[in-house]
């Protein structure tokens, strides 16, 4: 029978993106409210006040040897007295390791925890240079998860590596030997190719340990007994064997087509590399070679004429020196200007014995330029097409090193855009030329060099993608590897759709050698270099050698080896499982693959991630994860994408230690960049580090990147202020523990479990209550992969909820209870910090860890680290929302009540009203009086409940507290005008009457979906209505009233 229910619609990214908003704002809200009026704090907080270290962390010298466990000194000494990130980070990461806590946790047998595993290979760094603040941001999404899963008892495995960025680090290294000759040498062509490795080799070494410095301050808990590198012998064993392997099957070909050439770095280049610069016209650009800038962006009309008659033909070009290389001249089939010419020849004015044939295809476009269009099938990837289509001759005119060759005629060995000009000249003296003007264009630029990219025709390795894209696309179709956010998934489909033949060559000499042999058969010339039947592919030199003699036999044959490198995306396609140990079946692959999560930059997702999927369903028959998140990119604070040209690029180093303007400024003529740039930069540096960069630490940075990430994956805008703020957040966690441990003394010792006793009061229950919700909230937010909420909720639950409330209205309880409920009290106290701490520690690992081990345990209980701690749960037995409810409108009236008197001064005697709005608040206050009192603050105050219903006071202001209940004030006889406290209220009506129209539109949003996701978000919604309802209410009665006081 057909469901009567309306179909279930998912929720629409625009939907979806409304309610993150209103959830963040909330959030935002709640926060700010609770920190300008924190319930029950008072004003004296000796013990918890926001100590200025008397000493600085430099002078710190860590005691304990390296691996062993933490010496903790006393919490009263300079060193301890306040929060210093490197004494708290200090040793504990040596102890991490060496205890082998990072190691996957396995059964007994060696069988995976019940829960099964869960995975990350970790995107390589290049070797080029040191980590950078988008490294931190990814690192701190991954060891999150890995330590939330690691704490959830999972077989938890961390991969950690370097890929060896072929065209990066050479790049870099061949910069670095020119600025600083090596022997006299300072270029590549200057060594052998072994020598020239070696250098890499050595830069490699250098920055592969700063790299894993980094990674280790940062926390980072990976297991480095498996650390991988994209050259070592495993994984260049995988990458022989995936070529190999493809070669034989036909996915990898030899071809003569169009590349992406650096004339600059002298090899082709992905399209990853290559920048696209828009140009809105006529425009000179600075080209590496070149004294003088280079003219782009303008259109050049000249006339080729008809061979045999007086007639001519125009064509327009953005690129006049390619006319060297011109083999035809295409025109639209239905273009009446240009019938008569379809199947005539042009004669080359420049070059003589060249003709050029004028064919008719739709593909050109009547209205740009002339409607005739040179055709340099050689030098042009859309004329490529055209030229294979039409059988046209294909003529390179280009050198590698970027000057002509002698099919340009007389201007070979001329600069290609030295001849540029030439060209021009010599057609306006041929009475060819016609006229130039501005036009929009792309140039493509070497993002390595700076240089303007060239198609060049070269006998390069290919892949067949088309039949690796079905099951690449299917897989994520189907839901089997799942992409988050849902644009991400989009835009890989629409990537699948269009890929074209990946180049695979490059001309390089640190990368991984081609495994393939050119085949000299003696007594013949020499075949085709672009002929696949002259190559052979082999695993070793030997059997290469084998195949060639099966190949030729009777032959006598001898091998040269392609001296090109291979794509470094062609290895880092293979690294979830390379990493593992394929293509050798070992233990490793067999339990921690597939892996479970990729966490990535969404910029990467179609050079890598795609490749990632085709690989390895094609090799291993398996998805390499079954999950790809794409977080966003870190900007900078004006919105610009990261460059060290820009000098917006912050290494994690100087955040965690801080660092002085005139040290980033040093920084920069240390590094590569040329002297104009690094004044852009110094200028950048000045704007947004006026006073250098603070000591922010190693959990604050974690923490306030995990907070910057939403689930949208959108950017983000780099602000270290907002670092440094939550430094003072774990300044707060800091302080508040010390109290904990100071309240709980040294002989305090814990009960054996966390279970009720049943002997909890209303503070108790309500801040367990919370920690139950928190615990249930962040580990919602961390499956759903919406870390900027989960940050938030524990940022609430420690900070609003634990430290502001319930520390502070705990301590009447300890120093005035009886024995009985003092110690009620401190169980509850160490539970709810305990836990908090457990919460956080996937974000604040060094922090955390060192306030737990201060913490005693409870009987039984010898978990060596918090690393390995059980993560909280959700527990039934904590849940009491009845306990919820009253306590919060206990904190709702006293917070009214000492807003009211703080905002009306008042420093005598105050009369203060609470009016509930039903019987069961009206209950509840009347039960709870004397605690509204106690928390309502120090200056002495008179509290009536009214009825329930009852009319409202008059002479009063008023605090709505929620849908349950208003807070009253007698203001009468304070105010002087009654008319400036009408318009105060109604600024405040204002607010929330905007605050109740985001509300309404939120809900006809969701209401549009029938989704279990949004069933919370409605419930809330509606909660939220109640109580602005009930708000614009009482401040729509206050202002009539104020108004009649006026008359």
């Amino acid at each position: 029978m057909a469901s009567t229910q309306a179909s279930e619609k998912p929720m629409s990214e625009k939907q979806r993106l409304r309610l993150e908003k209103f959830a963040n704002k909330k959030e935002k809200q709640a926060q700010q409210a609770q920190q300008q009026q924190p319930n029950g704090v008072s004003k004296e907080k000796k013990s918890m006040k926001q100590d200025v270290p008397a000493v600085e962390s430099k002078d710190w010298v860590e005691e304990t040897p390296a691996g062993q466990k933490k010496i903790l000194k006393p919490l009263d000494d300079d060193f301890h007295n306040a929060y210093l990130p490197k004494v708290v980070e200090s040793a504990w990461y040596s102890f991490w390791e060496d205890q082998g806590l990072f190691e996957p946790r396995t059964e007994r047998n060696g069988s995976l925890k019940p829960k099964g595993k869960y995975v990350i290979a970790i995107p390589p760094p290049n070797v080029t240079g040191k980590l950078h603040i988008g490294h931190a941001l990814a690192l701190s999404l991954e060891d999150t998860l890995i330590r939330w899963h690691r704490m959830r008892q999972f077989s938890t495995l961390y991969i950690p590596g370097c890929d060896h960025a072929g065209i990066a680090t050479q790049a870099v290294v061949e910069k670095q030997l020119a600025r600083h000759p090596k022997n006299g040498k300072s270029k590549r062509q200057d060594f052998s190719r072994s020598e020239f490795v070696q250098l890499c080799q050595d830069w490699k070494e250098d920055y592969h340990r700063e790299i894993n410095k980094t990674t280790r301050r940062l926390g980072v808990s990976v297991d480095w007994s498996r650390e991988a590198f994209t050259m070592n012998p495993q994984l260049s064993k995988a990458v022989t064997e995936t070529f190999v392997q493809l070669h034989s099957e036909g996915l990898i070909y030899r071809a003569n087509r169009l590349v992406h050439w650096s004339c600059r770095l002298s090899t082709a280049l992905s399209t990853l590399e290559v920048d696209q610069k828009e140009l809105e016209g006529t425009t000179k650009l600075n080209v590496p070679g070149y004294d003088k800038k280079i003219e782009f962006g303008t259109l050049t009309y000249f006339k080729y004429p008809i061979d045999g008659s007086e007639q001519t033909i125009e064509v327009a070009t953005t690129r006049p020196e390619t006319m060297l290389g011109d083999t035809g001249i295409a025109v639209h089939p239905q273009d009446d200007r240009y019938k008569d010419f379809v199947g005539k020849t042009a004669q080359h004015p420049i070059i003589p014995d060249r003709k050029l044939r004028i064919i008719a295809d739709e593909y050109v476009e009547r209205e740009f330029g002339t409607g005739a269009v040179k055709l340099t099938p050689a030098h042009d990837h859309n004329d490529f097409n055209l030229g294979k289509k039409h059988n046209l001759p294909f003529i390179n005119i280009l050198n590698e090193d970027g000057t002509l060759n002698s099919n340009a005629g007389h201007y070979a060995g001329e600069k290609r855009f030295n001849a540029r000009y030439g060209v021009i000249e010599e057609l306006k003296k041929l009475g060819l030329y016609t006229k130039q003007e501005p036009n929009k264009m792309v140039v493509p630029i070497c993002s390595r060099s700076g240089d303007v990219i060239e198609p060049l025709m070269k006998p390069q390795w290919w892949m067949r993608m088309e039949p690796l894209t079905k099951p690449a696309t299917d897989v994520v179709e189907s839901g089997e590897l799942v992409i988050r956010p849902e644009l991400q998934k989009r835009q890989y489909l629409q990537w699948m759709r269009n890929l074209q033949d990946w180049c695979l060559s490059r001309q390089l000499w640190w990368g991984h050698q081609i495994p393939a042999y050119y085949i000299i058969i003696e007594g013949e010339d020499g075949g085709d270099d672009a002929n696949d039947d002259y190559w052979v592919c082999g695993r070793t030199e030997r059997e290469a050698q084998e195949k060639a003699a099966k190949k030729f036999p009777g032959k006598k044959v001898t091998l040269k080896r392609d001296e090109d490198v291979l794509d470094t995306w062609f290895s880092s396609a293979l690294w979830p499982f390379s990493t593992l140990g394929w293509p050798d079946k070992t233990s490793d692959l067999e339990n921690y693959f597939p892996n479970t999560t990729m966490e990535t930059g969404w910029d990467i997702l179609p050079f890598w991630v795609s490749r990632m999927i085709m690989f390895s369903l094609k090799l291993t028959g398996k998805v390499p994860f079954t999950e790809v998140f794409c977080h966003g990119l870190i900007r900078d604070s004006d919105g610009r994408k990261m460059s060290k040209s820009l000098g917006n690029v912050v290494d994690p180093i100087d955040i965690l230690d801080g660092i002085s303007l005139d040290g980033l400024h040093q920084k920069l003529l240390e590094g590569n960049l040329a002297q104009n740039e690094v004044k852009n930069a110094e200028k950048y540096q000045k704007k947004a580090f006026p006073q250098g960069i603070p000591e922010v630490g190693a959990d604050a940075l974690r923490f306030s990147l995990v907070n910057y990430t939403q689930a949208s994956g959108s950017d983000i805008n780099f602000d270290v202020k907002t670092m440094h703020g939550y430094r003072r957040f774990c300044n707060k966690i800091y302080q508040a523990t010390k109290y904990v441990l100071g309240k709980l003394g040294d002989d305090f010792v814990p009960l054996k479990s966390s279970a009720l006793t049943g002997k909890e009061s209303l503070p108790e229950k309500w801040i367990l209550t919370k920690m139950n919700t928190a615990a249930k909230q962040i580990n919602q937010a961390l499956e759903e992969r919406e870390f900027a909420r989960s940050t938030q909720i524990s940022y609430r639950y420690l900070y609003d909820e634990l430290f502001n409330i319930y520390i502070e209205n705990s301590k009447s309880i300890i120093s005035d209870g009886t024995p009985e409920e003092a110690r009620s009290a401190m169980d509850t106290l160490y539970t709810t910090l305990e836990s908090g701490l457990r919460l956080i520690s996937p974000f604040m690992p060094f922090l955390t860890e060192e306030l737990w081990q201060r913490l005693p345990r409870r009987p039984g209980e010898n978990t060596s680290s918090i690393t390995i701690a059980e993560y909280p749960e959700y527990e039934l037995s904590f849940d009491d929302p009845r306990s919820e409810t009253t306590y919060e409108l206990v904190l709702g009236c006293s917070k009214g009540i000492r807003s009211l008197i703080a905002d009306y001064a008042v420093k005598d005697k105050g009369v203060a009203h609470i009016a509930p709005l039903n019987q069961m608040s009206h209950d509840t206050a009347s039960a709870q009086l004397c605690a509204i009192k106690s928390l309502s603050g120090k200056t002495p105050v008179d509290i009536s409940i009214l009825k329930a219903g009852e009319v409202s006071p008059t002479g009063c202001a008023v605090f709505p507290v929620s849908a349950d209940a208003n807070v009253y004030l007698e203001v009468k006889d304070r105010i002087q005008d009654a008319g400036k406290e009408a318009e105060k209220v109604k600024a405040k009506l204002d607010e929330v009457r905007k605050e109740q129209d985001d509300i309404d539109l939120l809900k006809a949003e969701l209401s549009k979906v029938q989704d279990q996701d949004v069933t919370e978000a409605m419930q809330l919604a509606e909660s939220r209505k109640r109580d602005v309802e009930a708000r614009m209410r009482a401040f729509e009665e206050t202002v009539t009233m104020f108004e009649k006081m006026m008359v």
